[in-house]
């Protein structure tokens, strides 16, 4: 797996974002795999955490993995390591095809924030078109920030006598707002006309849906847990929410003849806020053995908060039917 290191402006961080396509039927081995690397890679000086994100829908099973480090050294330091060279010669038969990364070193590391969904492009830009490339991706980013759900940008120059690649950085508020820029007949015109000044290029997304309200702390605990578990978390967090707000401020606000448009924008304003700031670290603490990956390994702790959550559903239920019956 070749490592493309880029500078950006500011920031003392280094993330390295990789992408590799899995076999089919080898999703569990390698989570099972990445799950070890993962361990692996905490013991190493700078580590500051990790993510995991399974491949979205037309993602051709490429799974994405992002490493963060305090420093440039430390994660060159990793990257080089015998422990990552025995690791990664062990996964090969699980991949299809030959890994991707990329390093970027300062700026902002390309995590998801609550729903965002963010795209690392990778260019192979052609010598002594450089400033051309700048000038046509500073174009590019105009036209991208007209487009909805657009969130910001940067982008990460070569370092010399490492890698010629540059990258591009940029962050929707979801997938279909990415989606609808990344097929838009505007993007098409600009990449024909990019054609001019590189001769390629590599995408790869890196999003989950509720990552926002799934935090842990730094280090290997960093990953947001799965899709479902997170949905599950969220409906426990936000249904008395959106009960105790509807017995007291719902009800004054009935007295007070607002407008219903209105109403609801308070009330939505309040619960998530409330579901933010208090359910969900609430939520998160006493459910980490469940929600954190590191810590739910087997099938018996997998079950186990499941059940956990469902039966605090059927307490909520309960409780909300014979106080507001």
């Amino acid at each position: 797996m070749g490592s493309r290191a880029i500078h950006a402006p500011a920031g003392d961080g280094a993330t390295v974002v990789t992408s590799q396509k899995v076999r089919e039927g080898c999703e569990d081995d390698y989570q099972r795999w990445q799950e070890r690397t993962n361990r692996a890679v905490r013991a190493f000086d700078g580590f500051e955490g990790t993510e995991m994100y399974p491949p979205g829908v037309g993602d051709e099973r490429a799974w994405v993995v992002v490493f963060r480090f305090s420093r440039l050294d430390q994660l060159t330091a990793w990257l080089d390591s015998s422990e990552r060279r025995e690791l990664l010669a062990e996964a090969r038969p699980l991949f299809d095809g030959t890994p991707t990364q990329e390093v970027l070193a300062g700026g902002a590391p390309p995590q998801a924030k609550e729903e965002a969904v963010t795209a690392v492009i990778s260019h192979h830009v052609r010598p002594g078109r450089e400033e051309d490339f700048a000038r046509w991706q500073a174009k590019a980013f105009k036209a991208q920030a007209k487009y909805p759900g657009f969130m910001g940008n940067e982008l990460f120059r070569p370092v010399e006598g490492i890698q010629d690649n540059w990258v591009v950085v940029f962050r929707f508020d979801t997938r279909q707002h990415l989606d609808d820029w990344l097929a838009s007949d505007t993007r098409q015109r600009l990449l024909e006309e990019g054609e001019r000044y590189f001769s390629g290029y590599d995408v790869h997304k890196v999003g989950s849906a509720f990552s926002g309200w799934f935090r842990f702390g730094a280090g290997a605990d960093d990953t947001a847990p799965p899709n479902w578990k997170q949905a599950m978390s969220v409906v426990l967090g936000l249904y008395p929410t959106v009960m105790v707000l509807n017995l007291t401020v719902g009800r004054v606000l009935t007295d007070l003849r607002v407008p219903g448009y209105l109403s609801l924008f308070i009330s939505n304003v309040l619960s998530v806020s409330i579901l933010t700031w208090f359910m969900m670290p609430l939520v998160n603490r006493v459910f980490a053995f469940w929600l954190v990956p590191q810590r739910a390994r087997s099938v018996r702790t997998h079950v186990a908060g499941a059940a956990l959550v469902m039966l605090g559903w059927a307490l909520c239920i309960l409780i909300f039917g014979l106080t507001s019956g």
